[in-house]
């Protein structure tokens, strides 16, 4: 009976320590389960992307993860942006893998190319990389010059060297004047399918799933980490896009010339102000606009204020503000390596956005003071000074309600001749070429706000 409880409990005892054996063993081999980071590059490669990809390579160092897996599927972008990227997975610490699901051309093929292993889908496509200029949205790309193609093409040609893969491949798609017999002639770009590439060895293999691709790379089972960009990278990439860039770009130089063309910041002014701040805000982050251009933007800003409110009238100090900010608006959208041509690009679009905001600020000056809240938006910004805010001397209130002829163009500041004395003035925010006839309106403090007399324009 003894013998019996005894084997009883050795038995028991036994089963216990078998299965704390099986739980430790299981939760070893889980803790030693090895780790993947996926991130998709897809849609525009632009500048906003690359604090993406570098951040998903350091957590993966961190972690100690056996790979980063990089699914793309992108038409291309920015050069500058690709070679940021192209630059973090060179010196990445942890295993990368470009996954081309399904196509990798221009900017994504030299992404493709930078990365340890290339794995492409069935039916997949890469190349097709010659740099082309950009201008307006909606524009047609240009051709850039030759010195452009030689250093994409050379950069194409170092990164395929890097993963000793065929540099001739790789320059064949950049620059049409590269002959590969067998594969590509003379005056043609090279774009290979997936059974291309792996038939010239530019690709390792082929995978149609991430865990085909995972299986192939020796890493079946791993746990999988898919990363995504977080709200304030989504945000640099708003905020750096052409289109949205150039709004900003446009907005901010339209409220400053209305501040400046009205005598008084305003709201205007500030919304100008802020739109000017998303945009050295954006291109800061993606670390195309540095102290430098912060600066210069500043000092730009600082003149326009001792122009608004210190020195009469549009003068040197408008002119060199107006200078500065352009210069650091044409600085903030150029990025290391450009060329030439990408600075005529980016001077081309801040002077396009100034040409538009010039028209739209000819047009709401026109307009608007005879709207109801166009005229509380621009021209109340003082208060009026018979309604006892103001401390106008007498000598400028005796000229309220008088007409004059202006002796200079109002632009808005400027002089008109009352009962033969010379008076300096500020049209309401209308532009009022020299020899019209005006009004005065009201006395603000030490300004003297004058109006246009409708429909007469002739000499008394």
């Amino acid at each position: 009976m003894a013998r019996r409880i005894v084997r009883r409990w050795v038995g028991g005892l036994s089963l216990i320590a078998f299965g704390f054996l099986v739980t430790c063993a299981s939760a070893f081999a889980q803790e030693k389960r090895p780790v993947v980071y996926v991130a998709p590059i897809e849609g525009v490669i632009d500048l906003g992307l690359a604090p993406f990809v570098q951040r998903v390579l350091d957590e993966a160092a961190e972690a100690g993860a056996a790979a980063v897996v990089l699914e793309i599927n992108t038409f291309g972008g920015r050069v500058d942006a690709a070679v940021q990227i192209r630059d973090a997975l060179l010196n990445s610490k942890v295993r990368t893998v470009a996954f081309v699901n399904k196509r990798a051309i221009s900017a994504g093929a030299l992404i493709s190319l930078a990365a340890e292993n290339l794995i492409m889908a069935g039916g997949g496509t890469i190349g097709a990389a010659t740099p082309v200029q950009v201008g307006q949205p909606g524009a047609a790309a240009q051709p850039v010059a030759e010195k452009t193609v030689s250093y994409v093409r050379t950069e194409f040609r170092a990164t395929a060297e890097s993963r000793q893969r065929p540099p001739l491949l790789a320059e064949a798609m950049v620059d049409a004047d590269v002959e590969i017999p067998g594969v590509i002639g003379k005056g043609k770009l090279l774009t290979l399918t997936t059974e291309e590439a792996l038939k010239h060895k530019l690709a390792d293999s082929r995978a149609d799933t991430m865990e085909s691709v995972l299986e192939q790379l020796g890493l079946g089972g791993a746990e999988i980490r898919r990363a995504a960009p977080n709200w304030a990278e989504s945000l640099v990439r708003f905020l750096t896009h052409p289109v949205l860039s150039s709004m900003l770009i446009t907005i901010g130089m339209l409220g400053i010339i209305v501040g400046l063309r009205t005598g008084d910041l305003g709201v205007a002014g500030g919304v100008g102000i802020a739109s000017l701040a998303l945009f050295f805000w954006g291109h800061w982050l993606v670390q195309l606009a540095g102290w430098e251009e912060l600066l210069l933007a500043a000092s730009g800003v600082t003149l326009l204020f001792v122009e608004i409110f210190v020195l009469p009238g549009f003068g040197v100090a408008g002119v060199l503000g107006i200078l500065a900010i352009l210069g650091a608006l044409i600085f903030s959208l150029v990025g290391a390596g450009d060329t030439s041509e990408v600075v005529l690009t980016a001077t081309g679009r801040v002077v396009s956005s100034l040409l538009i905001a010039l028209v739209a600020s000819l047009v709401m000056l026109r307009f608007l003071p005879r709207l109801p809240f166009g005229r509380r938006l621009i021209l109340e910004a003082g208060l009026p000074t018979l309604q006892g805010y103001g401390s106008a001397p007498d000598s400028d209130r005796r000229w309220l309600g008088k007409r004059g002829r202006a002796s200079t163009s109002l632009r808005p500041a400027g002089i008109v001749e009352i009962e033969g004395e010379r008076v300096d003035v500020v049209s309401d925010g209308e532009l009022i070429d020299a020899g019209q006839l005006v009004e005065v309106t009201r006395v603000d403090g030490n300004r003297i706000v004058v109006r246009r007399v409708p429909h007469i324009t002739t000499e008394e």
